[in-house]
């Protein structure tokens, strides 16, 4: 597997618009291999909420602590630099903030509205976290109407407890349900090479198409430190062409499985859709 290096000077200019507003990106956070080629285009995945996680995802390279409080300004300057970068599309994540009354279903509202007040031609997608199932706290992000609202069940359900650090399957498939059931395009992704096998690739499948998902990303877990569990197999490339191939027919919109694919590689792609 090849990743593309940057190959123009806007890859530096994102990396200064984003430390110039204190800002935090998954693509760093995550050691996301698609960095180069996203931020060599002008595109980046914005991290909210700051750089510390309240959970220890054993596939996770972000911080686990106690996080500082949320920053005020963060809805205004992600929205400017969004405005300075001239997105098209942009994608929004967050750590978990099981430390704050409301998970930080508040703070993702004030980013979300303040990007569209910002960049009304701009499109969106949030990828949220569970919020604990709460209806109220999800209702949140929905109501401030992203395009997409994407909830990641991560891998097959046998496998979700041994490497989620509080998350389930079943919650996550109700947080689907829910964003499914108002309109808004749900989405979802899993990692292989964790220790699934090929039926329950396609039994998750279909429990997410029974939730309401429209788009799946499917891509190869890669360990990000020796602290990370380790990858139990690398699935060829012909295998994430197949599982392309099955979703499109059992009725996703828009299936992206390749090694390298993440929750937010050509985000875009799945607005057209």
């Amino acid at each position: 597997m090849k990743i593309r290096l940057p190959h123009n000077e806007l890859s530096g200019e994102v990396d200064r618009i984003i430390e110039e507003h204190r800002l935090h990106t998954v693509c760093s956070s995550a050691l996301c291999p698609n960095k180069g080629e996203c931020w060599g285009r002008g595109t980046a995945t914005f991290l909210i909420g700051g750089d510390v996680c309240t959970r220890s995802c054993k596939f996770c390279n972000v911080l686990t602590g106690r996080p500082k409080p949320l920053d005020p300004d963060e809805p205004a300057n992600i929205a400017r630099s969004v405005k300075l970068l001239g997105l098209k599309h942009v994608v929004i994540t967050s750590v978990d903030r099981d430390d704050l009354d409301d998970l930080g279903a508040t703070h993702w509202a004030q980013v979300i509205r303040a990007i569209k007040t910002e960049n009304p031609k701009t499109t969106m997608e949030t990828l949220i976290p569970d919020f604990h199932g709460r209806n109220e706290l999800i209702n949140k992000v929905i109501h401030a109407a992203p395009e997409i609202i994407s909830h990641n069940l991560e891998t097959v359900r046998r496998l979700s407890k041994a490497i989620r650090s509080r998350a389930t399957y079943e919650l996550s498939l109700q947080v689907i349900r829910q964003i499914a059931a108002s309109g808004i395009v749900a989405k979802s992704g899993i990692m292989l090479g964790l220790g699934e096998t090929r039926d329950e690739v396609l039994a998750t499948m279909d429990d997410l198409l029974d939730a309401g998902c429209q788009v799946m990303t499917i891509g190869q877990y890669l360990r990000p430190s020796a602290a990370n569990i380790e990858v139990a197999e690398y699935v060829h490339p012909d295998v994430f062409n197949e599982y392309r191939r099955i979703g499109e027919e059992k009725g996703f919109r828009f299936v992206e499985s390749a090694p390298l694919v993440r929750s937010s590689y050509h985000a875009e792609r799945h607005v057209k859709s």
